[in-house]
């Protein structure tokens, strides 16, 4: 097997960088702590360079192109912290284009703005939708959905969506009367919909609580696994976004343990440090492995992107959590002040921990598809 990047793979990681360099967006994630208005809108950026419509058929206007070529636009983006809307605007295109809805040209084209709100597939922990809660941990039941022909009636709430505070169009879920999901495609400015975006501890995330009050929008023509299928992608979102972010807080750590010097020596070669360091590589090579093996799962083996897309969350996740409090401890008394970037890597770590379901609930589905027989089958001998 062939685990190299393809040459157009490659072509478009290298546009990712190149588009995200002509933004600041590190020195914009610090001042829209104090400044909401600092940071950049990124819509304009992920138009311009087809991101919206990446995953949506040719034939509906899009690049056609897999899971794991998203996974290397996150990846880039989380090199430089962006605020880009690829949490909420892939999964809302994908789902527009699975199911035929007749706004999903003009979303892949970056002429109407949509959103995905998360919902959560259910389990053997947990056997129900369920969606963001708003406050305290119990996750609330994904939103009422009531269908009369095309048209889909939906009462409930969804707490911290990614991107739906900005979007035109969201691509709501929930739950009919017999259990069974239901998606449609609803106007943000349509009656019984509020959206409030609300204060977040990473600035450059974007985030808006959704409540639909007796919300209509037009009905998707799409089964519970494509549905479900929203909520993989943006685990592995995540997890590449989070590999980014390894890599640039591995590669600044290890310049500064080179070039600090205590007692004479480079604090690289004290074993505290070094230790430290190698233990971000090791974390971050597995994470990259599990991201790989994600996008081969949404590619060749569907059946596996549950179980692959929560390994790349979770262990990408708790190896962001390390790398951060890691590049603080590297850089010592700097590295915990505004003077150095590292509490900005640290206060994206923390949101991941918690955004859309956490790491930890997606170290939950890996052991529910293991145990269930569901992951991978592994012959030995």
């Amino acid at each position: 097997m062939n685990l190299g990047l393809s040459d157009e793979q490659q072509f478009l990681r290298d546009a990712a960088a190149d588009a995200f360099s002509r933004v600041k967006t590190v020195e914009a994630a610090r001042e829209a702590i104090e400044d909401e208005s600092a940071l950049p809108d990124m819509w304009p950026t992920a138009a311009e360079a087809g991101w919206l419509g990446l995953l949506v058929s040719e034939e509906n206007g899009g690049a056609g192109l897999g899971a794991y070529d998203a996974m290397l636009i996150a990846q880039e983006a989380g090199k430089v912290l962006a605020g880009v809307p690829l949490l909420g605007a892939l999964p809302a295109s994908m789902l527009l284009d699975l199911g035929g809805s007749d706004k999903v040209e003009a979303v892949a084209a970056g002429e109407l703005k949509a959103s995905w709100l998360p919902a959560c597939p259910p389990s053997s922990i947990e056997p129900r939708w369920t969606v963001e809660p708003v406050e305290g941990m119990a996750r609330p039941d994904a939103p009422a959905a009531t269908v009369d022909g095309d048209a889909v009636t939906f009462t409930g709430t969804v707490g911290w969506a990614p991107d739906a505070g900005e979007a035109e169009l969201l691509v709501v879920i929930g739950v009919d009367s017999s259990g069974e999901p239901v998606a449609a495609a609803v106007e943000a400015g349509a009656s019984g919909v509020t959206v409030d975006s609300g204060w977040r501890y990473d600035a450059t995330r974007r985030l808006a609580t959704v409540t639909l009050d007796g919300a209509s929008g037009t009905k998707l023509d799409l089964d519970a696994e494509q549905i479900a299928r929203a909520w993989y992608l943006v685990q592995a979102l995540i997890a590449a976004e989070s590999v980014g972010t390894m890599e640039t807080a591995l590669e600044v750590s290890l310049e500064y343990a080179k070039e600090r010097y205590t007692f004479g020596r480079a604090i690289g070669s004290y074993q505290a440090v070094k230790h430290g360091i190698v233990e971000i590589l090791r974390r971050l090579e597995n994470s990259k492995s599990l991201c790989i093996y994600t996008g081969f799962a949404f590619s060749d083996k569907p059946d596996e992107i549950a179980y692959a897309a929560s390994c790349a969350r979770s262990v990408a996740g708790a190896g962001l959590d390390f790398t951060a409090r890691q590049q603080i401890a590297v850089h010592g008394g700097i590295g915990a002040t505004w003077e150095h970037d590292a509490p900005l890597t640290f206060r994206r770590a923390q949101l991941n921990r918690r955004l859309v379901g956490g790491h930890g609930m997606s170290t939950d589905r890996v052991a529910d598809e293991l145990l269930n027989g569901r992951g991978p089958v592994v012959s030995v001998g």
